[in-house]
């Protein structure tokens, strides 16, 4: 959107994007992402913190656990089916490890007609095989061999009577095991229609099970959907307060006072509800990552959940964000706006009603940590960045803020190099400055480049006409009053607020180098973490808060 000069009022015409009333959450329940894609596994290992060994199965559409099967055993590993190996320090592999190491082939002797688990885990226990789920039948399974004809071998050293057969396992099984041996306990494979479904027992212990992957503990229980002939993700089945609670202490400080622990359970369970799933073709609706909302259960025992942040989701129990009745698609926050939030449309280009941008007086009134940053880009390193993102300028001569929201943030960036020119807008004017290579970034959408050529620019119509100074310029009121300029301080008046124009002289690069300085962290949309930090030190409460950063919300 460009800024009229002539004129002092503006109307400003926010378009919003329909949204879904209905949510991804289903009975209750949060398919969360743990491990999938790159960071699937090939085996993944649980382990009860609070709990009394796993029932085998699979959710339903309803999310509701069909149990199969159970083991006391307390540690287990769900490994995908096939030709295994484990090394002497009990790690699952798909190739032979160096070293000593044992083998669990895909070839099993298989015995059909068994009616329910308990017939099945019978007979394992007279024939020394195993239970599994095959496409709806129990099974016996007995031995892993390297290869039909070590199977068929082995079938004629038994006495077996009835439905029996060799077998291989296939690209969709996955196997159970006690972890660190090649002790099988389960093998399920429903050709990938049906995932594999792992639940800890609940023992008498009043804060209900917890389980140990990866270095933390999660509350709920586990699926294990499988790329054909590939790895394992791992997605947590938890109820949503107890996803709340697992969310809240990693996305903002657990000692924080309550009002603002209360906003941001208020986000976290709207994020987490709303109809479009992030990666949904995985199977889940949320990840465990800033990509979705940072998730970490119960905590790995250094960092967890506070008494506060529980009590925070406990007091907001199923409230949620609504904006003309529905369901708020994009509950979205940051760290710190530096000064002032963004309206959704400047940062990602889709307008939502209830994401507009204004100036915050709050965050002013807490300490925050690294609130003002500085970065200094040499104009080689900008040039290699650039040519890393698919940015063709050449060697980069000049960079500056070519144009600045209402509310004062960055809009959009222009590059000039020796190949040409690029100007990139919304929140690429951040991530574009992010290197893993010269281990640098843009923190914030607030910010000023020095080194830089340019005068700053000021749009006097929707046509495109510009002006490249402020001097000896007027203004028309709506009375048809003429005033000149004067002074060295202007400001307009939008829908969106006041901004301040800011008019910088030309100057030249004489050092080769870009300094960045800004205030703040983060996206700006939505709601300030700080700024509800802030607000609930000054006596706000958490509906108010909410209601300042998100516009025209209810919280139902």
């Amino acid at each position: 959107m460009k800024k009229k000069l002539v004129m002092l009022l503006f109307v400003v015409t926010f378009f919003v994007l329909s949204a879904a009333s209905a949510s991804a959450v289903v009975n209750d329940t949060v398919n969360v992402g743990l491990r999938y894609g790159a960071s699937a596994l090939f085996s993944a290992n649980l382990e009860n913190a609070v709990g009394a060994g796993y029932e085998f199965g699979y959710y339903d559409d309803d999310r509701d656990f069909v149990s199969l099967g159970e083991t006391e055993e307390t540690a287990i590993s769900m490994t995908a089916a096939g030709t295994i190996y484990m090394n002497s320090s009990g790690t699952y592999s798909t190739e032979a490890p160096s070293g000593s190491y044992r083998t669990m082939g895909k070839w099993h002797i298989q015995l059909n007609g068994f009616a329910d688990y308990p017939e099945v885990r019978d007979a394992a226990r007279e024939w020394g095989g195993y239970p599994a789920y095959i496409n709806g039948e129990f099974v016996l399974r007995i031995g892993a061999y390297g290869s039909q004809g070590e199977a068929e071998d082995a079938l004629k050293a038994i006495d077996l009577e009835g439905d029996y057969s060799i077998v291989s396992s296939t690209s969709t099984g996955v196997l159970v095991t006690v972890t660190k041996t090649t002790d099988i306990l389960f093998e399920f494979d429903c050709s990938g229609v049906l995932n594999l479904g792992v639940r800890p027992m609940e023992e008498d212990w009043e804060e209900g099970t917890s389980t140990w992957f990866k270095g933390f503990k999660y509350p709920g229980g586990f699926s294990y959907p499988r790329v054909t002939g590939g790895s394992l993700c791992v997605i947590n089945v938890v109820n949503l307060e107890d996803y709340v609670k697992g969310v809240i202490p990693y996305e903002m400080n657990g000692s924080w006072p309550v009002e603002a622990l209360k906003a941001q359970a208020v986000c976290a369970r709207t994020y987490a509800s709303r109809t479009t799933k992030h990666l949904s073709a995985y199977g889940f609706d949320v990840c465990n990552t800033t990509d979705c909302q940072v998730y970490y259960g119960r905590g790995s025992g250094v960092l967890y959940p506070s008494e506060r942040s529980d009590l925070a989701v406990e007091e907001t129990a199923g409230e949620c964000l609504y904006y003309g009745g529905e369901l708020v698609q994009d509950a979205v926050y940051h760290a710190s706006d530096g000064g002032a939030t963004e309206s959704a449309q400047y940062v990602w280009g889709s307008a939502r009603g209830y994401l507009v941008g204004r100036e915050d007086p709050f965050e002013g009134k807490t300490a925050i940590p690294d609130y003002k940053y500085s970065v200094t880009y040499t104009a080689s390193q900008l040039s290699d960045i650039l040519k890393q993102k698919g940015y063709s300028v050449g060697t980069v001569k000049n960079v500056y803020v070519s144009e600045y929201t209402p509310t004062g943030n960055v809009y959009k960036i222009t590059f000039e190099g020796t190949g040409g020119s690029k100007t990139v807008k919304g929140d690429t004017c951040r991530t574009i400055f992010y290197s893993s290579t010269y281990n640098k970034s843009v923190k914030s959408l607030r910010f000023d480049i020095n080194g830089g050529s340019r005068k700053q620019v000021y749009y006097v119509n929707n046509q495109g006409d510009t002006l490249t100074t402020l001097q000896n310029v007027s203004v028309i009121s709506g009375s048809g009053t003429v005033t000149a300029l004067e002074g060295g301080s202007f400001s307009v008046l939008s829908a969106a607020g006041k901004t301040t124009l800011k008019e910088q002289a030309a100057s030249s690069n004489q050092s080769g180098s870009f300094t960045i300085t800004g205030t703040g962290s983060g996206h700006h949309v939505g709601m300030s973490q700080y700024g509800a930090k802030a607000m609930a030190e000054l006596g706000y409460d958490y509906d108010e808060i909410l209601q300042f950063y998100y516009t025209g919300i209810t919280i139902e």
